[in-house]
């Protein structure tokens, strides 16, 4: 294989910032990851640029912060509270991974597409999406360990693992059906008058440029380029976000400690002097106060520095070049950026490193500490870097700070609780815990 692999900070820097621009996804990255098609996982050049800044002027827009925690909010507050309500009175387990994917999945549909699944309910029916995107990570993954020629071989064949072609068809029918929903909205909607101000969500945004014919895409595939870029942001805001609840909350379990300092935190902040302790007026107190949560900042990102969502990432150079480490790169040659054993390196985090320890993300003055994206790859690094980290970790903090203050969380017994191995690190078991209100 023509590869190297690397966790060192300064190759990190080196491939991601200083030389972004001789290394790429490539053609061998979109062979692999074809079922994300022209989305912005996949794109390099001119077409991210466009995706890029797409998205930006979505995220970034000033509406964006207020509307996304209200829908948060309301997602804990009518859906995720109940169900953990309902688990706790009658005593029974739950897996938690399972429950946050579902949590996550409609989050990411109402805030990306005004769309509402409704996968969280008190009788958690059965979600093939959700099983088809775990085949398809798994499918993916193998193809990065097996030669191209063999998993290509497998896929003309349609046999085996590579006989996945159900599952994407899951998927985009899936997104399809949203579409064809919104583009019958628009046909029937009212026309906004031209001084209204109106924040849309990101699929109308790209239903615009596509109608524009503003996008670098030919138009004659215009369904198939809005199904694409809107897929990578669900998987992208789905997988990612319930694979770091998963985890934070694993280790909470482990690390009673750590839950007390979080909750003493959270009762310093979030209780003022006048306040009887309503729980409807939740957001209110922790937008005013959610900077302040800093020792729960400083678990999240432990968290993702054990246990990344995407535990590695690679590049593809397109030209010769050298690697602060010294080692030589040719051209078409894979970079392979270990996120997981990155976090877990000794001359990087400490002899400590295996230990989970929020306090090394505080300051000697009680601040939260930044470290540098070239030591910390969670959310990429460079121009490339995820542009809804702050959306991740404020979805973090408002489900962390609304369960833990209500229950105790117990992890069952005997239940073994392991990464798989995947594009996604998620639970290979899943995580069953118990609820045991406060």
């Amino acid at each position: 294989m023509n590869l190297i692999l690397t966790v060192d900070p300064s190759n990190v820097h080196h491939v991601f910032s200083k030389s972004f621009g001789n290394y790429v996804k490539g053609p061998k990255f979109n062979e692999m990851f074809d079922i994300v098609g022209d989305g912005i996982f996949n794109a390099d050049s001119s077409l991210w640029q466009y995706h890029r800044r797409l998205a930006h002027s979505f995220f970034g827009h000033p509406k964006f912060s207020s509307i996304f925690m209200a829908k948060i909010w309301e997602e804990v507050d009518s859906r995720l509270i109940p169900l953990l309500d309902n688990v706790s009175k009658h005593g029974v387990e739950i897996d938690l991974q399972d429950v946050f994917k579902r949590f996550a999945y409609d989050n990411v549909c109402k805030i990306l597409m005004d769309y509402d699944p409704k996968f969280l309910s008190l009788d958690l029916p059965p979600i093939p999406l959700s099983q088809a995107v775990v085949d398809i990570e798994d499918v993916v993954f193998r193809r990065h360990v097996m030669p191209t020629s063999m998993w290509k071989l497998i896929r003309w064949l349609g046999v085996g693992e590579e006989k996945y072609q159900k599952d994407c068809q899951i998927l985009h029918d899936f997104i399809n059906k949203i579409i064809a929903m919104k583009r019958e909205e628009r046909k029937f909607g009212n026309p906004k008058e031209e001084s209204e101000v109106k924040f849309d969500n990101l699929l109308t945004n790209y239903m615009n440029d596509v109608e524009n014919h503003t996008t670098p895409i030919n138009s004659s595939i215009g369904d198939n380029f809005l199904r694409d870029s809107i897929l990578n942001f669900f998987i992208a805001g789905g997988d990612t976000t319930s694979v770091a609840f998963s985890w934070l909350f694993y280790l909470l379990t482990k690390n009673p400690l750590v839950t007390n300092k979080i909750r003493e935190e959270l009762n310093d902040i979030m209780v003022e002097k006048d306040d009887d302790n309503n729980n409807d007026d939740f957001l209110r107190k922790f937008t005013k106060h959610k900077n302040e949560l800093v020792y729960l900042h400083g678990a999240i990102c432990d968290t993702l520095r054990l246990y990344p969502p995407v535990p590695f990432n690679h590049k593809n150079s397109v030209a010769s070049d050298i690697l602060p480490s010294g080692h030589q790169i040719k051209p078409d040659m894979r970079i392979v950026f270990d996120v997981y054993a990155q976090g877990r390196t000794k001359s990087i985090w400490g002899d400590d490193c295996n230990e989970f320890k929020p306090e090394r993300w505080i300051t000697e003055r009680g601040t939260i500490r930044i470290e540098p994206s070239n030591k910390f790859l969670a959310f990429g690094a460079g121009p490339r870097i995820c542009q809804g980290k702050d959306m991740a970790l404020t979805q973090i903090k408002i489900v962390v700070a609304a369960i833990i203050r209500r229950y105790d969380i117990v992890a069952v017994q005997g239940h073994q609780v392991v990464p798989d191995i995947s594009i996604n690190l998620q639970m290979k078991h899943g995580f069953k815990a118990k609820f045991v209100r406060r």
